[in-house]
């Protein structure tokens, strides 16, 4: 009989960390059709590992070895002008393939939930695309679907 896989840990992010964070960002982006852009990747490191933007950056590490990444998840406050309260914002989560169905995005989103609980924030909000069941299951899970549409409008003159 085989011995259960530890549950991830969940930890906020390191400059050590950039070769695989990159890797797996890269991936994410990927994932959702953006195309490689090694700029964007290093930008966005930079801005995680800053804390710049307001960014908070948490990975999902073995709990055999704090230093192999298993998923990240990256997250910012926001102003929530109709209830006065402060949310955090989840803008990016994602779990290596070779790493999924082992509890890697649910200890992300249980970390963002503590987090916002530590901030006093009153709702982690995240959007994802229609079609990513896998994901979405895992989200019913831990949130409630809202009935909002999310619409993007480029800056004037582009």
């Amino acid at each position: 009989m085989s011995t259960p896989a530890l549950a991830p840990v969940v930890r906020r992010v390191v400059r050590s960390d950039q070769p695989r964070w990159a890797e797996l960002f890269a991936d994410y982006r990927d994932f959702y059709g953006l195309g490689t852009d090694s700029a964007a990747v290093a930008r966005t490191w930079e801005w995680v590992v800053g804390e710049q933007h307001g960014l908070i950056g948490l990975v999902a590490v073995s709990a055999e070895s704090t230093s192999e990444l298993l998923g990240l998840a990256n997250l910012r406050a926001f102003a929530r002008p109709s209830t006065g309260t402060i949310g955090l914002y989840l803008d990016d989560l994602f779990a290596d393939p070779s790493a999924r169905r082992r509890g890697v995005g649910a200890a992300l989103l249980d970390a963002a939930a503590d987090l916002a609980a530590q901030r006093g924030a009153t709702v982690v909000r995240w959007i994802t695309d229609g079609g990513n069941v896998t994901a979405r299951a895992l989200y019913d899970q831990h949130a409630a679907a809202t009935p909002w549409i999310t619409y993007d409008m480029p800056p004037a003159g582009r």
